[in-house]
Formats: structure tokens, sequence, C-alpha cells
């Protein structure tokens, strides 16, 4: 394979995080699909997520799923994990990957005023311009409810076989928007100075670990580029990784809110264009950091793994498009890859 170079860190080399072994650097990033009808997954499920696992996928991430469902996310379809009878179904997927040699995280979500609810809330009561809908301040129980729901979900996250979670601290959603100014005028201890902004993610990162245990991968999903005004400058996100990383395995990066105007995933985006932003955080930190956004062949992660701005990359549509992406790279095909071309017609937009 000519990507392969001796001595190199490479895509394909393994990588151990705590006390996970990973086959190779390539993650599958979460996908809304809101393919749950009543939050539970069947068949379909067990098999889009295996089917990525058996073509050689080194870590699979779910979409979103409610840490408080459904006021924590914006649709019936999207999957829940809140009770036992949802920890069994998903047991079957997390088997299914397990099965095809896989690993395995589940992304927990609280979409704060991004959900299409009306009953949505937030930091404070200021309206999202993606939706509809109003939203109100969580008050101070609610937000430390919160923090529960996500320790709760990671317990049964355990309980349902998955290797790990992906907490979702990106991307606008709800704990975004108690880091950000511009979302969170607070008084209480979540709100305040940017220290304070910081007070959500790091306890929830602490309650999930101590839920959990040292020996699941807690990932965190951490916005190295907001993209909007009067949100978190580099150095408040250097501060935040740094609190985090005692408690968390890893980061992924996040680019982007929701409601920036900066394009983050079109096909004007050129490749790997936020690498830059992933490898800056990579410098502050000691635990492995993964980049994302418009990676979308073998060759760019590649030279993203060997420039050093990252120790894994992610992939979302491109596995979309070829669950046996990993496979035929490996093989030196690459050619034979169905690369996807960012149009999100069908995926996205639809």
């Amino acid at each position: 394979n000519p990507l392969v170079a001796p001595g190199r860190e490479t895509l394909f080399r393994s990588l151990d995080v705590r006390s996970l072994h990973l086959a190779n650097r390539l993650v599958m990033s979460p996908m809304t699909r809101m393919g749950c009808p009543g939050g539970l997954p069947d068949e379909i499920n067990r098999d889009y997520y295996a089917a990525r696992a058996a073509g050689g996928t080194g870590l699979v991430v779910t979409e979103g799923i409610g840490v408080d469902h459904p006021t924590s996310v914006d649709h019936s379809a999207i999957p829940r994990l809140d009770g036992p009878e949802s920890a069994a179904a998903w047991r079957v997927v997390t088997d299914a990957v397990h099965a095809a040699g896989g690993r395995i995280l589940v992304q927990l979500l609280h979409a704060g005023r991004y959900g299409y609810t009306p009953w949505s809330k937030s930091a404070s009561n200021k309206k999202s311009p993606i939706t509809p809908f109003g939203t109100r301040a969580m008050s101070t129980k609610d937000v430390e409810k919160t923090i529960r729901d996500y320790a709760n979900s990671a317990r049964l996250a355990k309980e349902a076989g998955y290797d790990g979670v992906e907490i979702m601290g990106s991307e606008g959603y709800l704990i975004n928007q108690f880091l950000a100014a511009r979302t969170n005028d607070r008084t209480d201890r979540f709100g305040g100075s940017a220290e304070k902004r910081m007070t959500l993610p790091r306890e929830i990162a602490r309650a999930v670990r101590d839920a959990a245990g040292d020996d699941f991968l807690v990932l965190y999903r951490i916005s190295v580029a907001d993209l909007v005004d009067n949100s978190q400058t580099f150095e408040e996100i250097a501060t935040l990784a740094q609190h985090l990383q005692g408690d968390v395995s890893m980061f992924n990066s996040g680019i982007g809110w929701h409601e920036a105007r900066i394009p983050t995933i079109v096909t004007s985006v050129p490749r790997a264009a936020f690498a830059w932003a992933t490898g800056k955080l990579r410098a502050e930190v000691d635990i492995p950091v993964i980049a994302s956004n418009r990676i979308n062949t073998p060759e760019v992660g590649e030279q993203i793994i060997a420039d050093g701005l990252a120790d894994m990359v992610s992939m979302a549509r491109p596995l979309l498009a070829d669950p046996d992406f990993v496979k035929k790279a490996q093989a030196g095909r690459a050619d034979l890859i169905n690369t996807c071309i960012a149009c999100n017609q069908a995926c996205l937009d639809h």
C-alpha cells in the first residue's frame, strides 16, 4: 500500500486509548438519521453500524442520542437510551459491531435551543435563529438534573455493551450554548466569567467518568472553532480542554455552530480546511485528538496524520457513501472507493 510508510504514523496503524485497542486511526462520526421510530433501534440500525465495522472502520460513533428523551432532542425517531428496555435494544447493535471486529461509542446529546420543539431549554432564553421555537432558560436545578442525565446515560451505555460515549460539546448544542457569552447570560455558578461558563462541561465530564469507570472511553467533541460572534476564544477553548483531559480519553473536533454563516461541509470547502484548528489544539493537550470536516479520501486523512495535526481522523458522509472505505484503502485500492462529493442532496438536505 503506497500510503503506508515504514516508521511513520498512518491511518492504518493501531492506537491504544486507555484500555481500548483501536485497529486503525479512522473514526466514523455521528450522523443523525432519524431512523428509530419510537426511539429504539431495529435490524436496519444493527446492520448499518455493523457494516461500517466490517468494512474496517476503527471506531464507530452512533448518531446523537438524547440524554433526556424527548426534551433534549428534536424528533421522535431520534434514538433513546433511557432505561433497561433501550439498553437491551442497543445491546443487539453493539454485539453486531463487536462481532464484526469493531468498536462503538454512543454520542450523548442535548440540543438545548436547537431542539425543534416548543419545550426546548437552554442556558438563557435567547431564541435560536434556525428554529421557529423560542426557548426557556434552565433553572439551576434543571442544569443539575441534566448533569445527572448524562451520567445515567453513560451507565446505560455501559450496560448496553458500548465501548464508550462521545459527549457532544460542539456545533452550538447545549454545552456549547453554556460556553459562549452570546447564549449564556446566567448569574448562577454556570454563567458569568469564561471560567464559570466552563462549569457545565467540566461537571458533565466528571459525572460521566464517575458513572462509567476508568476503563470506559470518554470522547469529548470540543468546538475548536465556533465561527460565530461573541463566542469562545481559542485561549478559552484550550483552557477548557486542559480542564477536561483528566476525565476524558480523547477529543473530537467540532467545527462551527449550525447557525454559523461560514460553510464547513459543502463541496466548496477545501479538503481538510479546518485541520489546522485541530493541530493547534493538539499542541495544548496530552491526550489523542481527532480531526474532522471535509476529509473524504484516504490520502487526505493520511496527510493529516503524517503532518502531526491529529492522532485520528473522522469521516461521516464518506462512510455513508462507502462502508468498505477502510478495507479498500488498506488494500491499496482507493480507486474503488465510492467517494463522497459533499453534495448533501440525499443524506442531509432531504
